[in-house]
Formats: structure tokens, sequence, C-alpha cells
């Protein structure tokens, strides 16, 4: 499929993870893919085996607006334009509020809603005329709550709320926006999760699918919501969860009634 022939994409985020698995995605269809993270040798990793002419690894800080204005304005001047933007880059604080800090919490939000923010105001003017398209990487912690994740719950919490309102006030004027709100996807953020054997064994639990996520599942979902097969779907917090928010929240109770 190379549903993206010629499309213009930035990521951000994609060092690894979800954003890693996303960009491959999008170059594997055919688009011309700009590489926002953090560190330029983790983007160049994502990149490898990839014509130069095709990639642009521009590394920065998305809760910088003014690197973020930048990072649309060298999209523009390498390729002429931008027709998908995916926000993925971010971060997460976990724990009881009393023993969080001030430093945590802006630190969330500055990356995972002012990142969010800054991307879509300076890209929309460009997505406006390709009739372009949004994906947010939210959370299915963005669509209820967690034990001990109130600050991780809020940041998600408004990026899921940030993209039903913009799909209201942009889809008459030609530009999707929807997300993608995955439960637990194995990337380097879920490392020492994944390493707590019984917190792992009572999250799978939970999960009808048995299993967490590989981030090309995510990606997978993200390049759908992304391309005109989707043309139709605007506004969509789409779980991609393996099944965890069909529960009412009761434990799996198989073999016991």
């Amino acid at each position: 499929m190379n549903r993206f022939e010629g499309k213009v994409v930035i990521v951000t985020g994609a060092g690894s993870g979800i954003g890693a698995a996303t960009a491959k995605r999008f170059l594997a269809e055919g688009a011309l893919v700009v590489l926002n993270g953090r560190r330029k040798d983790k983007l160049a990793e994502t990149a490898s085996g990839i014509d130069a002419k095709r990639v642009l690894l521009h590394d920065g800080d998305i809760s910088d607006e003014t690197y973020v204005a930048k990072l649309v304005g060298d999209t523009v001047a390498k390729f002429g334009r931008v027709d998908v933007l995916v926000n993925n880059a971010g971060v997460a604080a976990f724990g009881p509020i009393l023993e969080s800090t001030t430093e945590q919490w802006r630190k969330v939000m500055s990356i995972d809603v002012d990142g969010v923010y800054f991307a879509i105001r300076a890209a929309l003017p460009h997505l406006l005329m390709t009739k372009g398209s949004i994906v947010n990487v939210s959370s299915v912690s963005g669509l209820g709550g967690d034990w001990g994740g109130s600050i991780y719950n809020a940041a998600k919490g408004a990026v899921t709320n940030l993209t039903r309102a913009l799909a209201l006030e942009l889809g008459s004027q030609g530009v999707r926006i929807n997300a993608v709100n995955p439960s637990l996807t194995s990337t380097e953020m879920t490392a020492d999760f994944e390493n707590n054997e019984p917190l792992v064994a009572k999250f799978k639990d939970r999960l009808p699918i048995g299993r967490g996520a590989k981030p090309e599942e995510v990606a997978s979902v993200i390049a759908f919501l992304a391309s005109e097969d989707a043309a139709f779907v605007n506004g969509v917090n789409l779980p991609v969860d393996g099944g965890i928010t069909a529960s009412n929240g009761q434990p799996n109770m198989t073999g016991l009634v």
C-alpha cells in the first residue's frame, strides 16, 4: 500500500516506541517524513536505510513554541507542504498526588499538552491548504482514571477533549482530527512497568486479548486514521487497547461463577 505517496508527515517523539513505529509505517507507505525527537541519534536509527531525500531529522523540544514553529517552517522549506501531523511525543508521572511535585506536573503538561497545542497551531495553516489530517496519541488514561495516575490522566484527558473540540472546529474546513488511545504498549517508557511481573500480571488480567500492544499495532491504526480510508472519521478517540475499555472494571471471574 502506498496511501501516502508524496504526502508530507510530521511525527513527534519519533525516536522510539509508537513514534518510531509510526514514522516507519508512513515511510513504508511512500510518505516524506519529518522525525522529531530530543535525540538525533535515535531519530537516525528510526530512519536507518531510508533515502535521505525522504526524511528530515529534526531534534528539539516540542514544549518550546519557538522550536515548534521552526519544526513546521523547516518542514515546509524542505518538502513544500504538510499533509499529516502526528502528535505522539509524551512523558508520564505516576504516584500519589501528595507525593507529586510541581516540576513533575509542569513537565508532563508542557510536553503532553502544550506540545500538542503548539504543533497543531503551527501546522494548521498548512494543513488547511492541503486538507490534511491530525492524529493525536492520547491514552486509555485519557478516557478514565488510573490509580496513582492523576497527572498523566489530566494531561491525556486534555488531549482527548482537545481532539473532540477541534474536530468540531476544523471539520467543515477540510481538516480531520482524531486520536488513538492505547493501553499497555511495549515502549521505552513502559520498561520499568513491564519488569514488575506482579503488576503486569494484574494488568494483563484486565486485558481480554491477554497481552499488551506492540508499537507497530498502534502505528497501523494511526496510519488508517490519517489516510483517505478514514475520510469520514472525525473527532474519534479510538481505543487501541485489546478490549480493556469493554470491561466494566470488575475482575476476571472466569471459572469462579
